[in-house]
């Protein structure tokens, strides 16, 4: 009977030691799921001036000394560059659309986050999607603002015929 109230007094202390813990988690899936909804709405601006060609706003989610790393367009080390090749390559020829589904964000710790994912690009004179990437976005947060230090864009290859009929399937071109 002894080792009763030793294994009660056990288990209080390691619920006392477990529940800061459980908050803990809680809080940082809350902070997770924040984050993520920064970062989503971050994208959709970002790329809503991409495809409007709205260079003016899209340059702003830029850090003046990005590195845009291109597996077939090359590396850029500035947010001019990144503007004026947008404006040469993508301005009313292309539009960009995420993947639904493939989304990630990571945070970084005193910094900011990663954000992963797919992305489509469609012609803007057929609206057919013809080609597909990935994508990772590393965003700085300072001075209360977002902007992105370091783009890697990767894996550009054309859309299967099986994915493009899906994309057709689904009202999509």
């Amino acid at each position: 009977m002894k080792r009763f109230p030793a294994v009660v007094a056990a288990m209080l202390v390691a619920a006392g030691t477990l529940a800061p813990l459980a908050a803990s988690a809680g809080e940082e899936a809350e902070d997770a799921a924040a984050l993520t909804r920064t970062i989503t709405g971050l994208d959709d601006q970002v790329f809503d001036a991409y495809n409007r060609c709205d260079l003016e706003t899209f340059a702003g989610y830029f850090s003046p000394t990005v590195e845009f790393y291109h597996d077939s367009g090359g590396a850029t080390f500035d947010r001019d560059t990144v503007v004026s090749n947008t404006r040469k390559y993508i301005c009313h020829k292309v539009r960009r659309e995420r993947v639904p589904g493939t989304l990630r964000v990571y945070p970084i710790k005193n910094f900011g986050a990663i954000e992963e994912g797919e992305h489509r690009f469609c012609e803007v004179a057929t609206g057919k999607c013809e080609g597909s990437a990935k994508f990772v976005m590393v965003w700085q947060h300072k001075d209360g603002q977002w902007q992105m230090t370091r783009v890697l864009s990767y894996g550009h290859r054309a859309l299967t015929a099986a994915e493009k009929a899906a994309l057709e399937m689904t009202g999509q071109k």
